[in-house]
């Protein structure tokens, strides 16, 4: 796949997790499009998985793929208020994301949604 199609076909997939995200959190931000597999870029997967993250800023709930590559996010929140919109998205029977580690930008993050 050329990566222009990629792109397209991502935009595409992630624009649908954002638009989920925002009506959950009133707030989502796009973030990946494309990831590389291989050496070759891919879109983003179909599926969508919830968790949540804690940056350097706060914490955040996410929209992923089914490889923990990130298609949208909600803005810095306290944990709690991460957690609401967790839990909003799994009654809406979003899955949470069984992998430990999530992929955003350069960065790679450990889940926290099953932490006490």
């Amino acid at each position: 796949m050329q990566y222009f199609q990629a792109v397209k076909i991502g935009k595409e997939r992630a624009s649908k997790a954002q638009m989920i995200l925002f009506d959950l959190a009133g707030f989502a931000m796009l973030t990946l499009t494309t990831k590389k597999k291989d050496g070759k870029f891919l879109p983003v997967g179909e599926k969508v998985y919830v968790a949540v993250i804690h940056t350097a800023d706060g914490y955040v709930t996410i929209l992923v793929d089914e490889d923990g590559y990130t298609k949208a996010q909600s803005k810095v929140l306290e944990k709690n208020e991460a957690m609401k919109i967790f839990k909003k998205a799994r009654d809406s029977d979003i899955l949470e994301y069984g992998g430990k580690q999530i992929e955003i930008w350069t960065e790679s993050y450990p889940v926290v949604q099953n932490e006490s």
